[in-house]
């Protein structure tokens, strides 16, 4: 057994770069697992869209070109090894897309583990007066939105990948798992931990966190972001998991970014909460004792981690249909044009009023003056001579929000002198999806593994 388990993370959202994980792949040769994070809290309301209209999807399917772009690094004789939610609502969907995709490459010996059991949407809407399914923000009652539920998924923790990994699976497929348990996994089924181990777990615990968002932790959003040289090149992380649940943060050499106690600190800190009580399915884990130590350039190790037991809920992670949105942009020029801008956005608003729609939800903000982030510059920006003219609005009505639509061209004559930026149309109208966060005990949840072998 390896006394060190080398895990990179090459995707931090749906969205991040497509190209990384072949590239960090070859970066780091000895790469012992891959992570690939797709799952941010309201994705699967996009991929419940999907399902919509196609049964088979429900899934990330920018996954299956990462699929491709490693098979000539496995045909190379990579061991690389990939652990990934992109399965969303189908993770069996997914993995057997990915299945074809490698019988097509004629890549043999592989064995996809698939994980499910984390869709709770029956059990919430089998009990919505339980109190464990009330908004853990607002305390409000699950009943009140139930007919507008699209999904519900439990956070599952590192158990079902271990069990997937120590089965023999060289490709991991889930659908919601909590972030840092993509990398509990392979550590737990690696060095064979003891699932009462807490300290060992904790740290693991860390490591997956400290990785889950790609390039935040080697100079992404960093605050001296400026300071990096070749941003465009920033490398992706590795965590250097040590058998006592220790570990090194580092990046390939040659690859641009930065790896230090300023850049862990930050991602350390990064939605954690309590950080004497930091809650995962696997562990709660205390910050409190953590040490961090520099090693090496872009390598900074963590010791120290303790955990406790986990708790004996999941949290959830449910999304309800919430009406519809669009936005209008339009630039405004010349003297005077943050008022010129704020009034152009009051005109839409009143006119869309004036036709019988008295719209839920409104924002309009000029860009430039500070309104990005309202209440942080008290000394607005007010003598501008441009900004842009952003009118955000929502409602249950699409045709309101159609109204709205077509009363912001108008302005091109109707408005000040000044105007422009209105050259790519009428704003489409989308859907809105709300986030609903709760709860459920885990001895409800049951993971199901299965195999899919090529």
């Amino acid at each position: 057994m390896k006394n060190t388990l080398k895990i990179g993370n090459a995707q931090g959202f749906w969205g991040d770069s497509p190209g990384a994980p072949a590239k960090l792949a070859a970066q780091q040769p000895d790469l012992d697992y891959l992570t690939l994070d797709y799952l941010s809290e309201v994705s699967l309301s996009i991929m419940a869209i999907q399902q919509e209209k196609d049964p088979e999807l429900g899934y990330a399917r920018d996954f299956l070109d990462v699929i491709s772009s490693l098979i000539p690094l496995w045909k190379k004789g990579s061991k690389v090894k990939v652990v990934s939610n992109a399965g969303g609502l189908n993770p069996l969907g997914c993995a057997k897309a990915c299945e074809k995709i490698l019988r097509k490459s004629e890549c043999s010996l592989f064995k996809i583990g698939v994980v499910t059991g984390d869709n709770v949407l029956d059990l919430l809407k089998a009990d919505a007066d339980n109190s464990l399914y009330s908004n853990l923000e607002t305390k409000q009652s699950l009943k009140t939105i139930v007919p507008r539920l699209v999904t519900a998924n439990a956070y599952l923790g590192s158990k079902p990948i271990a069990e997937a990994l120590g089965g023999g699976a060289n490709i991991v497929i889930t659908g919601r798992i909590a972030d840092p348990s993509l990398t509990v996994g392979p550590c737990a089924a690696h060095f064979k931990w003891n699932w009462e181990d807490y300290h060992r777990l904790a740290g693991a615990t860390i490591a997956g966190h400290l990785i889950e968002c790609g390039t935040q932790v080697t100079g992404g959003i960093s605050t001296r972001w400026l300071e990096i040289e070749d941003p465009a090149h920033i490398g992706f992380p590795i965590a250097e998991v040590f058998e006592d649940g220790s570990c090194n943060i580092t990046k390939p050499s040659g690859t641009a970014g930065k790896v230090t106690q300023e850049t862990v600190k930050e991602q350390l800190l990064y939605e954690i909460g309590d950080p004497d009580n930091y809650l995962s399915p696997d562990v709660a884990v205390s910050f409190l004792s953590l040490k961090l130590e520099q090693r090496r350039i872009d390598c900074i190790h963590l010791s120290g981690a303790k955990g406790k037991s986990p708790p004996r809920t999941y949290k959830v992670s449910a999304t309800y249909r919430d009406g519809f949105k669009t936005e209008g942009l339009l630039a405004i020029f010349g003297y005077d044009a943050y008022k010129k801008a704020r009034k152009c956005g009051e005109v839409i608003l009143q006119k869309v009023k004036d036709a019988g729609y008295d719209l839920e939800r409104c924002n309009i903000e000029c860009l430039g003056s500070g309104d990005i982030v309202p209440g942080v510059f008290t000394d607005k920006q007010q003598n501008l001579l441009e900004c842009v003219l952003r009118v955000s609005v929502a409602d249950p009505r699409r045709e309101a929000l159609e109204c709205f639509a077509k009363e912001i061209a108008p302005l091109v004559t109707s408005g000040p002198q000044g105007v422009t930026g209105y050259t790519t149309g009428r704003p489409s109208i989308r859907p809105v999806f709300g986030y609903w966060p709760c709860l459920v005990n885990a001895v409800d949840i049951f993971p199901v593994v299965q195999y899919l072998i090529i």
